[in-house]
């Protein structure tokens, strides 16, 4: 059952998406993904909504432990 920073390491690293590329591409800094994958930082609810909508996932595969993402 992975956690939200596992899932978005695994979406990040589907789509060949560097920390830099995707805070680009977010309008966030790089260091905050690292943050999030590592476990040092809580993402924002404003976050969360744009990784889903920017990965096509639904918040609740995002969120959900009991959820496992299909790439």
């Amino acid at each position: 059952m992975p956690k939200f920073s596992e899932k978005l390491r695994a979406l990040r690293e589907h789509y060949g998406l560097s920390y830099r590329q995707l805070g680009a591409e977010l309008g966030y800094d790089h260091t905050t993904f690292s943050k999030i994958e590592s476990g040092d930082r809580l993402p924002s609810y404003e976050l969360i909504v744009k990784i889903a909508e920017y990965f096509e996932v639904s918040f609740d595969e995002l969120m959900d432990d009991k959820i496992e993402l299909d790439l």
